[in-house]
């Protein structure tokens, strides 16, 4: 499943992940990783559903539009492509002083 911008998730996702922790017998974290969700989300909505409001939670939000989904995943990306890019600068760092200590 992908994730969420701002926390907005739909009434379905709340309920699956709670099911998936309730009746699949899976561990919160492992929930939590899987569905890209904080691990404290999935408590608070796993003690909600034990108090039957599951379903208020989250009522007040509107509809995340379609830009908005796809800002998000812009930015996603953008930070993993950020990521990758500071780690390939200090590999080549690394490497380029390597290779002087290893001509002399």
């Amino acid at each position: 499943m992908e994730r969420v911008p701002n926390g907005r998730y739909t009434r379905e996702f709340r309920e699956e992940a709670v099911k998936m922790v309730t009746e699949q017998g899976m561990s919160v974290l492992d929930v939590s990783s899987r569905l890209s969700l904080p691990k404290s989300t999935l408590e608070r909505w796993r003690r909600a559903s034990k108090q039957g409001s599951l379903r208020e939670i989250g009522k007040g939000q509107r509809p995340l539009t379609e830009i908005e989904r796809e800002l998000a995943a812009v930015k996603r990306e953008l930070a993993l492509a950020r990521q990758e890019r500071d780690i390939l600068k200090k590999a080549a760092a690394y490497f380029a002083k390597e290779s002087l200590h290893g001509t002399r």
